[in-house]
């Protein structure tokens, strides 16, 4: 059986502890906590303190990844719950991505990515754009009948 995993990368316009962050500061353990609760929900990054924003030497650089059941579950918590309304923001907090930001692929159920594994794919899509390697939903390839290793 296989997973869905993301993976997100944005740069920050300014430090974590900068007034015009504060507001995605305030709601990162919100809506964390909304994606640990949402139907589909398997996994996301995070440091052992909990923390999800210090996986980068930069450290205006968020990194984000999750494994999720299916892109249906991903899409619902991504463009259908409160989760939408912190994502129409993003041009408030974070620099214009020069790249696709983000990507989907398909890993064996009980794998979790890891930070080095998603930059992979990340800039695999942004060289070669969507194929069963990487790939968006506007691009979606369905999982694969053999276990990807």
């Amino acid at each position: 059986m296989l997973e869905l995993a993301q993976i997100n990368i944005a740069k920050l316009i300014a430090p974590l502890d900068d007034p015009q962050i504060t507001e995605f500061v305030a709601g990162l353990a919100p809506i964390n906590e909304l994606a640990d609760r949402s139907e589909g929900f398997i996994w996301r990054l995070k440091s052992e303190a909990g923390n999800t924003t210090t996986h980068s030497d930069d450290p205006l650089v968020i990194v984000n990844m999750s494994v999720w059941t299916s892109p249906e579950a991903l899409r619902n918590f991504v463009y259908r719950s409160r989760h939408v309304e912190f994502y129409r923001k993003r041009s408030e907090w974070f620099e214009p991505p020069k790249a696709a930001p983000y990507c989907l692929w398909w890993v064996p159920s009980g794998h979790r990515p890891t930070v080095a594994e998603g930059l992979q794919r990340l800039e695999n899509y942004q060289t070669h754009g969507p194929s069963q390697h990487a790939f968006w939903f506007q691009h979606l390839f369905p999982a694969p009948d053999l276990v990807l290793v």
